[in-house]
């Protein structure tokens, strides 16, 4: 491949073959941006079409290339509005039929797209410096696509730690749950399988605009003739990078995970009033378990599984109730995951609880309490902006501390209660503790006929693959399911029904690489993109201040 002439006259535009202008006008990339925004919310379910995803990239890297900083923030923004506000619709359900219902929506969906508009300049500096350096193939077809995928994973990255932990929920890679690439996620974790994901299309644009841009070189220079088609031809070899990676994406197997044994899990969807604005008298969320479990009595099961919220007083602080639970385990002949509110020394906790005949044997308490869903940061100065809505919400739930694991007869079981589900730590602590299978509990009442649901169950497959572990997503609402560890599914229930599953899932040992590295690379990806960017804007303020002289 050759290095591009910037020195001739039809190159007085681009910067070593690089557009120093935008490639879009601003007219054109608005609604490409909000086309690729509303694409991106279409790879996620309901929808759930992941081939979105990719065709969602493309259309927002376009809008950066050659584009200004301030071009890039508006854009960026617009990406994310696109998104941000119908795949977190549901937001507007938790507030029930509150006049401002509609606060919580918009209030995150802003947020988010705010936060992808402050950081989208990160992508257009990587298109902006990084092909000042020197026009040669690798820097065009390999080095770019890094560094963008790179800016792109970082702002993620980003996203998901800060403010108050952080809202990793619309990462690129957990579009991915139903297709090929979810494998991947074994290997390199989420973060992992979305830079490859931004890498290909990056590549793949550069790969064309490479191919263009010589041909049109060529065809300058009069070479391109009937005798001298070879040259013209032989650029099209610029897409072997991006097919080569799609190749290896395509064909790579899940990492395999060692059998050890089988547990006979029996998974409990109530349907019970659980969601926090619904009326209802005491224990009626647990009466509805109860009554859903009823079928078990018959069954051999090694365990009884209940949803986040299956029970809605502390069993810890109330002795009617733990003599209810004394009385199932006995009817079940198994003991109960179960999950409630509990007070532990003043601090109260979302908590899981295994119920044995001799009441609670182990437990372990949410890590991450979702802001002003479960707990209201700086309450005081957020209470001074929206009184009526901040003092709806009165409990303050804290943050679990403890191994998300707990010893079942000998079988390890890990553990992600609702929104903890998709925070990267949580899932590899407990694999790296021995996890043998993945139990996730939710209540998705808050969020009843929206898209939130079949999202999270997204994000629980994901999980599975990931781990190569069974994986058990209940709901007290639904939609629940059993995974088997390479994610296809083995039972569910229907939403807002109330049901029982009976199934032996799989144990699994050992560790993936995407669990054993996966924090280094997001580490790496992090510290390399920050390092590449600020050595690129040295050599630009550098080169600004030499051509001043």
């Amino acid at each position: 491949m050759t290095q591009v002439n910037s020195h001739s006259p039809t190159s007085r535009q681009t910067i070593n073959g690089t557009p120093a202008t935008p490639i879009l006008s601003l007219r054109a990339a608005i609604p490409l941006a909000a086309l690729g925004g509303i694409a991106m919310n279409g790879a996620f379910p309901a929808l759930g079409w992941w081939p979105l995803a990719f065709v969602a990239l493309i259309l927002s890297l376009l809008t950066f290339i050659g584009r200004s900083t301030w071009g890039a923030v508006l854009v960026g923004g617009i990406f994310g509005a696109g998104f941000w506000f119908p795949h977190v619709a549901w937001a507007a359900q938790f507030l029930g039929d509150h006049p401002l219902r509609w606060v919580p929506w918009v209030a995150l969906a802003s947020i988010q797209a705010i936060f992808m508009a402050a950081l989208a300049p990160l992508i257009t500096l990587a298109y902006r410096w990084l092909p000042r350096l020197r026009n040669t193939w690798p820097m065009r077809l390999i080095a770019l696509p890094a560094l963008v995928a790179g800016a792109w994973i970082l702002r993620e990255l980003i996203m998901g730690s800060w403010p108050y932990g952080g809202f990793p929920w619309g990462r690129v890679g957990m579009s991915q749950s139903e297709s090929p690439f979810a494998v991947i996620t074994s290997w390199v974790g989420v973060t992992g399988l979305g830079f490859l994901m931004v890498l290909a299309c990056a590549a793949a644009i550069e790969a064309i605009r490479f191919i263009t841009h010589t041909r049109r070189e060529l065809k300058r220079r009069e070479l391109e003739r009937t005798d001298l088609g070879k040259p013209a031809r032989a650029h099209w070899l610029a897409l072997i990078p991006t097919g080569a990676l799609i190749v290896a994406m395509l064909l790579i197997p899940q990492f395999p995970t060692a059998h050890a044994g089988t547990m006979r899990v029996g998974a409990v969807q109530g349907d019970g009033p659980a969601a926090y604005m619904d009326e209802r008298d005491a224990n009626a969320v647990l009466d509805s378990q109860l009554e859903a479990s009823a079928p078990l009595a018959g069954e051999e099961v090694d365990i009884v599984l209940w949803p986040e919220g299956g029970v809605d007083s502390d069993p810890l602080a109330n002795e009617a109730t733990a003599q209810t639970l004394n009385g199932a385990v006995e009817q079940y002949n198994a003991p109960i995951l179960l999950n409630a509110a509990s007070t532990h020394d003043d601090v109260m906790l979302n908590t899981s609880f295994l119920w044995t005949e001799d009441g609670p044997t182990a437990s372990h308490s949410k890590r991450h309490p979702v802001p002003f869903g479960e707990y209201v940061p700086n309450r005081s100065f957020y209470s001074a902006i929206a009184p009526s809505l901040v003092n709806m919400l009165q409990r303050e739930y804290a943050a679990g501390t403890d191994v998300p694991v707990i010893d079942v007869a000998g079988m390890d079981v890990g553990l992600a209660i609702c929104f903890d589900v998709v925070f990267d730590d949580v899932i590899r602590e407990g694999a790296q503790s021995g996890a043998q299978i993945l139990m996730f509990q939710t209540n998705n009442a808050d969020f009843r006929g929206t898209d939130e649901n079949l999202q999270q169950l997204a994000f629980a497959r994901m999980r599975a693959i990931e781990t190569g572990r069974s994986a058990v997503n209940l709901s007290t609402t639904g939609t629940s399911q059993m995974f088997a560890p390479d994610g296809s599914i083995v039972a569910e229930l229907p939403v807002d029904e109330p049901g029982h599953m009976v199934a032996d899932l799989e144990l699994r040992d050992g560790v993936t690489p995407g669990i054993l590295l996966g924090q280094p690379i997001e580490i790496l990806i992090a510290v390399s993109t920050l390092a590449t960017l600020g050595v690129l804007a040295l050599i630009a303020l550098h080169t600004r201040r030499k051509t001043r002289a």
